[in-house]
């Protein structure tokens, strides 16, 4: 049995990893021509997300696991438009990005808690 870093025990890094999963399965229906484009800035903003989460956990004072976290926040509304915009250039339907949509926004609020309890809580001390 493999011995797990902290973040993995996070429910938030654990829901941005699912994110990244269902982002690679969207993207990996877009035409060729996108892999180099708009399917590869789409999945590098999700693992984006998640990324920032692992490394904002490994930091020891809460103002940078807060920056950490608004980095991921940020990463996470550049997922969104990219699947928004996969709609639009008819890359993908609505019926495989909203759900994915829906997912980034339950995330992007949990991240948001996050963000502000690490905010509130280096004030405090």
């Amino acid at each position: 049995m493999r011995k797990e870093f902290p973040f993995e025990k996070l429910e938030v890094w654990q829901d941005a990893r699912k994110l990244v999963r269902s982002v690679y399965e969207c993207a990996g229906a877009f035409p060729s021509a996108e892999r180099f484009g708009l399917a590869s800035q789409l999945t590098r903003a999700s693992v984006s997300v998640a990324n920032n989460l692992a490394e904002g956990s490994g930091r020891s004072s809460l103002k940078d696991q807060a920056h950490f976290s608004s980095q991921a926040y940020s990463s996470l509304m550049e997922t969104a438009c990219d699947l928004i915009l996969s709609n639009d250039l008819g890359f993908t339907s609505r019926e495989a990005t909203d759900p994915i949509l829906n997912q980034a926004y339950d995330l992007s609020v949990r991240i948001h808690n996050l963000r502000e309890s690490q905010l509130r809580r280096s004030s405090q001390a």
